[in-house]
């Protein structure tokens, strides 16, 4: 499986019509309507935003969603979302803004256009390298004095290893680590007497 490392986008015109691709990452915890109501705002006299999307929950289960968005029904949204299969692509969405020409493209045209749409966003992905194997990650937490915070920040940024802080009378760092990130950052850990904890949320 593939997920995206940040978002990336393409465009291309069919009998008139403009066709713009946001192929972006997702998680399980984002709602996809919201961003697809943020670029009908931004693009405002578009037609359509079709979305598909498909993304891993915490059983590591696929969770695939998609709308056709007022085009004719299978038109869109699942010739979209069957693209993201077979590139065996997840927690990413492909968002498709659709300017009308003038021209109907029937539904044939249409699961052609938007099926190319999703294609050039994700040959785009792999054009900048943004597209890599996916890694099972799982949540851990440190508690720190604040007196730590700054050693622990050096430690973190050295192994590239993204954290979240929580500030209270310690400092929580909640990680998402892959086995090797887990192994790697306990090593570093040992000196400092600090242990990993699972972080349940």
């Amino acid at each position: 499986m593939k997920v995206l490392k940040s978002p990336c986008f393409d465009s291309f015109e069919v009998k008139g019509s403009k066709f713009l691709c946001f192929f972006e990452p997702l998680s399980i915890n984002e709602n996809v309507r919201t961003r697809q109501e943020e670029l009908r705002a931004e693009h405002f006299k578009c037609v359509h935003v079709v979305y598909a999307s498909r993304v891993l929950n915490e059983f590591g289960q696929i969770v695939e969603n998609q709308s056709d968005d007022g085009e004719p029904k299978g038109s869109s949204g699942a010739p979209a979302l069957n693209v993201l299969r077979g590139a065996n692509i997840v927690n990413a969405v492909c968002y498709v803004v659709r300017y009308f020409g003038g021209t109907l493209l029937g539904v044939g045209g249409l699961v052609r256009a938007y099926s190319n749409a999703v294609n050039l966003g994700i040959n785009k992905a792999y054009e900048f390298d943004l597209l890599i194997d996916y890694v099972k990650k799982e949540s851990f937490f440190l508690d720190l004095e604040y007196s730590q915070v700054n050693k622990i920040s050096y430690i973190l940024d050295k192994l590239e290893i993204k954290y979240n802080k929580e500030f209270g009378i310690n400092v929580r760092f909640i990680l998402e680590l892959s086995e090797s990130e887990k192994e790697n950052l306990e090593k570093e850990l040992s000196e400092s007497m600090l242990k990993l904890k699972e972080y349940k949320g």
